[in-house]
């Protein structure tokens, strides 16, 4: 039997995570300023970032009773009692911190000290944990209005890539910011497949998601334009300064496009599971390829 914290920490989450991070500092790489201690402070911030994000899920949709008998997803541990409430919040507390405390000195090595671009992201830096906390726990959590959409895209699309390709450079390029939406479409796809599995119980408990909103049919239709534009975003973006990554990003859409056929033709809600792993390690291909074409 898992033990019960790694299947809180949602292992399988974690390279969602990382993709932007690694995206930005392959980007950064291209302009010949890719520092690796950013890189892997920055990362190290992202895990604990996500694995706190995945705590407060489980606190939270146990608060809230979205994991109610018969949910479709895996088994949360709070709602199953195999971690109690006031550990989880413990655990959330301690990741809050090392999340913190591997923040600063990401920042303290990318700035070289307390300069105004620190104080900057620091703000920032807090929001995000504030925001991974705030998505299903505590009151008025903003995932249960709907809003957890347009927080991945903020934080795993915009503030991951171009946050990340600012941490190496100290400048910001702007059209970095397509291959940022790019990849933040992409991982609004991968929470839009979790939402659709979990849609009845999601109802039950007053969690208004997209797919609780527009209901299961034009939520797959929103999926499809999610996967579609983001790819074609990356594309429209690798054709210009960085021309290399063209043909190998085409390649890595094959199998996005090919699933969203079989997605289409789900019909029970736990068939959207597989898909989850699927969507999420594509994304991961990309920032992957960039890495390994521009690093290595």
């Amino acid at each position: 039997m898992k033990n019960p914290w790694i299947a809180a920490f949602r292992l399988r989450t974690l390279p969602l995570a990382s993709a932007s991070i690694i995206l930005g500092g392959a980007l950064a790489a291209a302009v010949d300023a890719h520092q690796w201690p950013v890189s892997l402070l920055a990362l190290l911030t992202a895990i604990l970032l996500q694995v706190l994000s995945n705590l407060a899920n489980d606190y939270g949709d146990f608060q809230n009773g979205a994991d109610l008998a018969g949910r479709a997803g895996p088994d949360r541990m709070v709602a199953s009692g195999q971690i109690s409430a006031a550990a989880m919040k413990q655990a959330m507390f301690i990741t809050g911190l090392l999340a913190l405390s591997s923040g600063v000195g990401l920042l303290w090595v990318a700035f070289d000290g307390f300069t105004m671009a620190f104080w900057g992201m620091l703000l920032l830096g807090l929001l995000a944990i504030g925001a991974a906390v705030k998505y299903t726990a505590g009151k008025n959590p903003y995932g249960y209005a709907g809003l957890g959409d347009l927080s991945v895209l903020l934080f795993f699309g915009l503030v991951g890539v171009m946050g990340t390709f600012f941490l190496h450079t100290g400048a910001w390029w702007w059209n970095v910011l397509l291959p940022a939406i790019g990849l933040g479409l992409l991982s609004t796809a991968v929470l839009n497949l979790n939402n659709l599995r979990d849609r009845e119980s999601d109802t039950r408990a007053g969690k208004r998601s997209i797919p609780v909103r527009i209901g299961a049919v034009w939520g797959v239709r929103y999926h499809n334009v999610l996967v579609l534009l983001g790819s074609l975003l990356l594309l429209w973006f690798a054709r210009g300064d960085w021309s290399h990554l063209h043909l190998p990003w085409l390649l890595c859409c094959l199998p996005l496009w090919l699933s969203l056929y079989r997605i289409n033709q789900v019909k029970d809600a736990q068939g959207y599971d597989p898909f989850l792993k699927i969507t999420a390690l594509n994304t991961l291909l990309f920032a992957v390829v960039a890495a390994v074409l521009n690093l290595f």
